[in-house]
């Protein structure tokens, strides 16, 4: 197994596919390094000499990957949050921040569904029971 910026490529898969695995690298930066270490994208993991995988390490190194790239977003947002932009107020209440509605959707931030409404006369009178007991 080759391994690049502590991640391990699978043998098995073709190199193109293979570095999209390590955070940071997605299709079209995967063939930009290819390109220019002149490696073919088709070939496979296992078939590439160390010579080639310490290429392809270099120039990954050239960009912002794994732990280095998460701690970048991370101070972005908490640069966002500090000046009190509106992105930042968003981040804070944890709802979407690029202007998605939340009227209907947005669950994935908002999380489950709470329902919020009218007591019933039952239960409005056993909580005012409760409360000067």
């Amino acid at each position: 197994m080759a391994r690049i910026v502590g991640i391990e490529l699978n043998d098995n898969w073709k190199l193109d596919y293979a570095l999209t695995n390590i955070k940071g690298i997605g299709w079209p930066l995967s063939q930009k390094i290819l390109k220019s270490v002149n490696i073919e994208p088709s070939k496979r993991v296992k078939e590439l000499s160390s010579d080639e995988i310490n290429q392809i390490a270099a120039q990954v190194e050239k960009f912002p990957v794994e732990g280095d790239l998460v701690r970048q977003v991370r101070q972005n947002i908490s640069r966002l949050k500090a000046t009190g932009s509106y992105r930042g107020v968003r981040h804070n209440q944890g709802l979407p921040a690029r202007g998605q509605r939340t009227r209907r959707n947005a669950r994935t931030k908002r999380g489950k569904r709470r329902t919020v409404g009218a007591f019933k006369k039952e239960a409005i009178a056993k909580m005012q029971t409760q409360k000067s007991s």
